[in-house]
């Protein structure tokens, strides 16, 4: 099956603007808000991914769309790629629900350094799908 380049663009952009949306709570101090997006950009790229590739994924867990990916066309996901899935994973409830936590309110759970490093997972997913998806379009 050729790659669909249009659909995997457009699940790219939008991954892209959404981690560029990161960037900018993390800027303002919206920690929280900042580890929820960074998984959401990384969870888009891995779908992108795998719709470029003719599969209509489902879910929102990015290590359970790397294991389909690698699944289903055997490639390989390197360790740091993997691990940095299951960090941002940990990034798509606890952000937004306050009941996820004993006492207080997500915020109080979020600091700037944990953002930081939550962004670069993020970033690193984007730069393996980004490289997975060269290697396919040629």
């Amino acid at each position: 099956m050729p790659f669909n380049a249009g659909e995997y663009g457009r699940w790219m952009a939008q991954a892209r603007r959404t981690l560029r949306s990161a960037e900018g709570d993390l800027m303002a101090g919206y920690y929280e808000w900042a580890c929820f997006k960074a998984q959401q950009a990384a969870e888009y790229a891995v779908k992108a991914l795998l719709r470029g590739l003719g599969h209509a994924p489902v879910g929102h867990s990015i290590t359970r769309l790397l294991k389909l990916l690698e699944h289903r066309t055997g490639l390989n996901v390197p360790g740091d790629v993997m691990d940095a899935a299951m960090e941002l994973d940990r990034h798509y409830m606890a952000p937004r629900h306050p009941n996820v936590y004993d006492e207080g309110s997500p915020f109080e759970y979020y600091s700037e350094r944990i953002a930081r490093r939550v962004l670069d997972y993020a970033e690193l997913l984007l730069a393996f799908v980004e490289e997975a998806a060269a290697r396919w379009r040629g």
